[in-house]
């Protein structure tokens, strides 16, 4: 799997593969795409036989020169799959002008993505940062310290900031905020202004349940009418009493990740058309 921009800025040429209609149950939706040239992909219509079908016909599509082509592939037992559905799909040959289409879709899917600022490069912070990187949304690292942020090798944003809530007061509407800073007050103060953005999407402090009183305290005193029942802490506590940072991280990733994903992005029916998304 290479990124997009490095597959389509090539010299090869590239095939998109376009689910472009589905009845019943499917892998993936209707408007899902992959790009695949002679040696190279990226993006998925949900793997299997499903897939590697399909990569096959675009790149056989390739070497023959032809511009286009449609798949009605049944997803029983012809391809040894079980989902029961069936997929429409359709190959093209890109041109320039479809490549460029292509990054401008990408772009735009990137920029619509909940921004999620993780308050603290600490090692929960840092091991949040490396799962995150792989889930659709845009995440940023904050922190005061230049050290820890340097140690912070995924390939998120990184904010060097001796004010953090001035981040949180200025991030995007519908954004999602964890804090695990190095300092209970720091810590404090980033949780207020998170909680006074009445949009955001979610707020968790890493702590205990002790911590989540004192914090309440905290708010009762220095904050006028703050709301903290929606506040998360213990973070990641739901699924395991595991402190190693990198488990606390993966279940506070889950916690994220449903709190910022649509609902109704989780519910498909059962007939789906992809029209909205041009094919080449």
């Amino acid at each position: 799997m290479i990124a997009l921009e490095s597959l389509l800025s090539g010299s090869s040429p590239v095939a998109r593969i376009l689910v472009r209609r589905v009845r019943g149950s499917a892998p993936r939706e209707a408007g899902c795409e992959m790009f695949v040239s002679e040696d190279a992909r990226h993006g998925t219509i949900g793997g299997g036989r499903l897939e590697h079908g399909a990569i096959g016909a675009a790149r056989a599509l390739l070497a023959r020169g032809d511009l286009a082509e449609t798949l009605d592939i049944p997803l029983g037992p012809e391809i040894w799959q079980c989902c029961g559905g069936r997929v429409e799909i359709a190959l093209s040959r890109m041109s320039t002008q479809d490549k460029r289409a292509a990054l401008d879709r990408a772009a735009e899917a990137t920029a619509s993505r909940p921004m999620v600022q993780i308050h603290g490069a600490g090692h929960v912070g840092r091991a949040l940062a490396d799962l995150l990187q792989h889930l659709p949304m845009r995440c940023v690292v904050i922190d005061g310290r230049a050290s820890e942020l340097a140690l912070c090798t995924a390939l998120v944003e990184t904010r060097l900031t001796p004010l953090p809530e001035i981040e949180i007061s200025s991030a995007p509407p519908g954004s999602a905020f964890v804090v695990l800073t190095h300092d209970h007050a720091l810590d404090f103060i980033c949780t207020a202004a998170a909680l006074q953005r009445t949009d955001a999407r979610y707020v968790g402090l890493i702590g205990s349940a002790t911590k989540r009183a004192r914090f309440q305290r905290f708010a009762k005193q220095q904050c006028d009418s703050l709301d903290t029942q929606a506040l998360i802490c213990p973070i990641g506590a739901q699924g395991s009493q595991d402190k190693r940072p990198e488990v606390i991280a993966a279940f506070v990733a889950a916690e994220v990740l449903a709190a910022v994903t649509p609902v109704e992005s989780a519910t498909r029916p059962a007939i789906q058309a992809a029209e909205q998304v041009p094919a080449s």
